[in-house]
C-alpha cells in the first residue's frame, strides 16, 4: 500500500486549490508561446467572422468596421499622448491589435442579421480575443504582468510571498524567531494628517529585524510604483521580496525594511506624488507613512538612513522627496522618471495636478525646489535609464556632465535620459552626490526589477545597512573622484 506523507497531501492540496497550479513555471506573458498562440487565435477568428459574404458586405459594411476600428486605434493614442502616459514609444502590434478590436466589434454588431449561427458565434468570441491580444501588448510594453503566475496572483488578489500578520511578527520578535527570509506585512496606515484616500499598503522585514527585542532600528526605504499602480506592484511585477531576500541572505539577514506605499489612492489617479487637487499624496507619504513606520516598527528616526525609490512616475517621486524634504529622506534612486510632474504639457499638468495654479506647481518643479533649498548635505541619487540593446553606454557622475543653463532646462527632450542628465547634472551643483547609470532595457516593470538588483547594494550602503560594506556610485571612485567616461548618452 502507498503511504501517504504530508509533503503529498501539501501538494495535492496546491493542485485542487490553485487553478493555475499547471502554470507554475513562469510562463511569460511577454514572450514565447503564450501571447503567439493567443495573436494567432485571434487572427484566424477574424479572418472566419469576416467571411466572404455579399458584395454589399465586402464594399460598405466591412470597410465601415474597418474605419471604425482605426478611429478607435487614433483616439486611444491621441488619449495616451495627450494625457502624458508615454515613456518608450508603444510597440506597433499594440495599435494593430486595437484597431482589429474594433474592427472585430463592427463586423459582429453589423453583420449579425445576415450571419449564420455558428458565424455570430465566432464573431462574438472574436472581439475579446482581438481585446486580449491588444492587452498582451500593452502588457509588452509596460511588463505589468511578466508571467502567467504574475497575473493570476494579480487579478484574484493572492497571498504576497513571505506574507504574514502584525501578531505573528510580535510574537517572532518576543521569541526572537529569525526566519530564513524575510516576512511581508499588509498594513493600514491612518491618514490623519493628509485625509489622503488610500488603499492598503505593504512593508517588507527582513531577518535581522527579528534578531533583537525591541527590533534593531534599521534604515527604511519608501517604494513608490509608476503612474497605474497598486502599493503591491513592486512585489508582483518586480519580483522586490525575492531581490531583498537574496540581497539579505548574502549580508547575515541585514537588509532595509521597505515599505510599498500608495500614492495614487486608486489605480488610475496619478497624482506625481503632489498636493494638489487629485488628494494630498506628498502629505501621505510624508505625514502619514513616515511617521506610522518609525512608530509601529520602530525604524532608524534618522534621514541619514532613509530613502526612496521609484519607477516611472515613481523616479518623479522619488527625487522630488528627496530634495522636498531632506529633512526626512537622504538617498533615492530614480528609475526612468520624467524632469518634473508630468501629466501631459506643463500646461496641462498645472490644470490637472493643481488646478491651473502655476505657483503651486513651482513648489513641485526639482529646478525650482532645488535652486530654493540648496546647498545640500549628506544627499545622494542613482539615475537609471532604460537604453536599447547594442547601445554603448557608460555610468556618469553629475559632475563629469555638461552644464546646465537654467532657462534651458524646460526645453529639454522628454525622454529619461535627457531628464536624468539634466537633473543630475543640476543636482551636483547643489552639493548633492549622483550618477546616471544607463542599463540595456524597456521602460516597463521587468526594467525595474533589473535596477533595484543592481542599485540594492549602493542603496543600502548608503543608508548604513549593518554588515554591508561601502559601495559608491557607479562614474565615481570609492573616495568620491569622478571617472572619466566614454560612450555614455
Amino acid at each position: 500500500m502507498d503511504v501517504v506523507t504530508p509533503s503529498m497531501m501539501r501538494a495535492a492540496g496546491t493542485v485542487l486549490a490553485d487553478p493555475i497550479w499547471p502554470f507554475r513555471g513562469h510562463i511569460s506573458l511577454m514572450h514565447g508561446w503564450v501571447p503567439a498562440a493567443i495573436q494567432v487565435l485571434a487572427a484566424v477568428t477574424l479572418v472566419v467572422a469576416v467571411g466572404w459574404r455579399s458584395r454589399r458586405w465586402r464594399l460598405l459594411w466591412v470597410p465601415a468596421a474597418a474605419v471604425f476600428g482605426i478611429a478607435l486605434a487614433w483616439l486611444t493614442h491621441w488619449n495616451i499622448t495627450s494625457e502624458g502616459l508615454a515613456g518608450d514609444p508603444a510597440p506597433r502590434q499594440l495599435w494593430v491589435w486595437i484597431a482589429l478590436t474594433g474592427l472585430a466589434l463592427g463586423v459582429a454588431v453589423l453583420g449579425w442579421p445576415s450571419a449564420h449561427w455558428w458565424r455570430r458565434a465566432v464573431s462574438l468570441a472574436t472581439v475579446p480575443l482581438c481585446a486580449v491580444s491588444a492587452g498582451l501588448m500593452l502588457n509588452l510594453w509596460v511588463g505589468y504582468f511578466p508571467t502567467v503566475q504574475t497575473a493570476w496572483e494579480q487579478l484574484t488578489d493572492g497571498p504576497l510571498p513571505g506574507e504574514t500578520d502584525q501578531a505573528t511578527v510580535a510574537k517572532m520578535v518576543a521569541s526572537q524567531a529569525i526566519p530564513a527570509k524575510g516576512k511581508v506585512i499588509e498594513v493600514n496606515i491612518p491618514a490623519d494628517a493628509s485625509k489622503f484616500k488610500h488603499r492598503g499598503e505593504v512593508v517588507y522585514l527582513p531577518p535581522a529585524y527579528f534578531a533583537s527585542n525591541p527590533p534593531p532600528a534599521l534604515p527604511t526605504v519608501m517604494m513608490i510604483g509608476g503612474q497605474f499602480n497598486t502599493a503591491a506592484d513592486w512585489i508582483r511585477a518586480a519580483n522586490a521580496v525575492a531581490t531583498i531576500d537574496d540581497f539579505a541572505a548574502k549580508h547575515d539577514g541585514n537588509a532595509p525594511v521597505f515599505v510599498f506605499a500608495d500614492s495614487g489612492g486608486a489605480f488610475n489617479n496619478d497624482t506625481e506624488c503632489v498636493n494638489g487637487i487629485r488628494g494630498n499624496a506628498a502629505d501621505h507619504l510624508t505625514k502619514d507613512v513616515v511617521p506610522f513606520m518609525k512608530t509601529t516598527f520602530g525604524v532608524s528616526q534618522d534621514p541619514a538612513n532613509w530613502g526612496v525609490v521609484g519607477w516611472s512616475t515613481g523616479g518623479t517621486c522619488a527625487l522630488n522627496l528627496t530634495i522636498k524634504y531632506p529633512e526626512l529622506f537622504s538617498t533615492f534612486v530614480d528609475i526612468d522618471g520624467d524632469i518634473a510632474p508630468n501629466t501631459g504639457t506643463k500646461a496641462q499638468t498645472i490644470e490637472r495636478l493643481f488646478g491651473g495654479n502655476a505657483a503651486a506647481y513651482d513648489e513641485w518643479d526639482p529646478a525650482t525646489v532645488m535652486a530654493g533649498h540648496g546647498p545640500y548635505e549628506g544627499v545622494a541619487g542613482w539615475f537609471a535609464v532604460s537604453t536599447p540593446a547594442g547601445t554603448r553606454t557608460a555610468p556618469v557622475a553629475g559632475s563629469a556632465l555638461p552644464e546646465v543653463r537654467a532657462e534651458n532646462i524646460g526645453n529639454v527632450a522628454s525622454t529619461p535620459t535627457a531628464a536624468a542628465r539634466t537633473l543630475c547634472r543640476l543636482a551636483s551643483e547643489y552639493d548633492i552626490d549622483c550618477a546616471v547609470v544607463p542599463e540595456i532595457g524597456k521602460h516597463d516593470w521587468p526594467f525595474a526589477a533589473k535596477v533595484l538588483t543592481s542599485s540594492l547594494p549602493w542603496l543600502a550602503s548608503q543608508l548604513g545597512t549593518p554588515d554591508v560594506p561601502d559601495v559608491g556610485l557607479p562614474g565615481t571612485r570609492p573616495d568620491g573622484v569622478t571617472i572619466a567616461a566614454s560612450g555614455g548618452r
